[in-house]
């Protein structure tokens, strides 16, 4: 049995087709029960990883558990899965784990999340992913409006990857041995601008898009609207400052899944619907 947490999220929800996909018994954890959309050989099971002590249910005879960074406790998370003997745990982070740097929010929640996985006393494996493609769902208001997308960090290439290539490494991790103790960093095959994103997009939706990039004053406007401010400023400080570089390419996914991560062009095609 395997246990996968965020299951209602776009890597969690991939994983808990792939794992279910290939025969494994899964458990999709959320907050509330799931009433549809998962495939056969999974079941809803309800916890809060806020609160590690509603998880003992969830755990009972879990195997292998796929968790999320940043939740309040994460040393409780894991000691309620090393508790229920739990023998393999797969982490998703993020690349800015690699710099070390406290001082930035989001890159803090993450090493502080990789650590307490660490110091478990489970075996463990962190997938540190560059940003995703499902990230362009948020210009689906925009694209609903009109033909503009208006966007900040113009100048900044991201190797995004396919939360469906995140979930296959994830997936492999947790059905096979000898990935115990790795961190693996994960891209997709290509570093894209912001503006190589919406051109695809307008070949894929068949419409002329065009895409504008914010000034800095206006993006962090518009950010501190819907995110705590040290979550601004850590942004600005990876795509402004550059202390993060999500443009480079890894082989990773094609070394443990045997093909190719997908490319922009496939994830537009699978979710033209969600911009229509």
């Amino acid at each position: 049995m395997i246990l996968v947490a965020g299951a209602t999220g776009n890597v969690g929800g991939e994983l808990v087709r792939a794992l279910a996909g290939a025969g494994h018994h899964v458990r999709a954890l959320s907050r509330s029960a799931m009433t549809y959309g998962l495939p056969e050989g999974a079941e809803s099971v309800v916890g809060d990883l806020d609160r590690p002590e509603t998880l003992t249910g969830a755990l009972d005879g879990v195997r292998g558990v796929f968790l999320l960074s940043g939740y309040e406790d994460m040393a409780g998370v894991l000691a309620e899965v090393r508790r229920a003997g739990v023998e393999h745990v797969v982490l998703m982070s993020g690349g800015s784990a690699e710099n070390g740097n406290a001082g930035n929010a989001i890159s803090r929640y993450m090493m502080m999340s990789e650590a307490a996985v660490r110091e478990s006393g489970v075996p463990w494996t962190i997938l540190r992913p560059s940003g995703f493609m499902s990230n362009a769902l948020r210009w689906v208001p925009q694209l609903q409006a009109g033909d503009v997308v208006r966007a900040p960090f113009a100048g900044v290439r991201v190797a995004a990857i396919d939360p469906f290539d995140i979930a296959a490494v994830a997936a492999e991790a947790l059905s096979n041995v000898g990935h115990e103790g790795h961190i693996y960093r994960l891209s997709g095959p290509e570093p894209l601008l912001p503006a190589d994103q919406v051109r695809v997009l307008a070949a894929v939706l068949g419409r002329n898009l065009k895409f504008e990039g914010q000034p800095d004053a206006e993006a962090r406007t518009e950010m501190e609207d819907t995110m705590p401010t040290e979550y601004v400023d850590a942004f600005f400080s990876f795509y402004v400052d550059g202390t993060l570089d999500e443009s480079q390419v890894y082989p990773t996914v094609q070394e443990l899944t045997g093909r190719k991560p997908r490319a922009f062009e496939q994830w537009a095609i699978e979710h033209a619907g969600a911009f229509r």
